[in-house]
């Protein structure tokens, strides 16, 4: 275990995730020397991933503006969850998300409730 070292940069981080990986195949005993490498290994990734690549949780708007960016959602599927000129006034920030509209694109979108319950401001439509 004398060859574990910090987790500098990304070159130290690829190496460990290649040194980890090897244990995939058949994890070592818990208590034998590979497996407090195989642990130690792990925590040093978990930390350097949490340091270096942590995501930010932004408000239920932006969380909604990701799932469509990137989940491959659309806004049309939105509205048919939530209805058409309530998705586009929530997305421009003009509308609130309701209770029953939060629990609804948690169940359909596979987002975490808690992710679409933060507070978040809300303005006036432009006249």
């Amino acid at each position: 275990m004398m060859d574990v070292k910090p987790l500098h940069n990304e070159q130290d981080y690829d190496w460990a995730i290649r040194e980890v990986s090897r244990y995939f195949e058949a994890e070592p005993t818990p208590g034998t020397p590979d497996g407090d490498r195989f642990e130690v290994l792990s925590s040093l990734i978990k930390v350097y991933e949490d340091n270096h690549y942590a995501i930010t949780q932004g408000d239920p708007v932006d969380v909604l503006q990701f799932a469509i960016e990137s989940m491959g959602r659309s806004q049309a599927e939105l509205a048919a969850l939530i209805g058409r000129n309530r998705a586009s006034e929530i997305l421009n920030r003009v509308r609130p998300l309701t209770l029953e509209m939060i629990r609804t694109i948690s169940k359909e979108w596979s987002i975490p409730i808690g992710a679409l319950t933060a507070p978040y401001e809300v303005g006036r439509a432009s006249a």
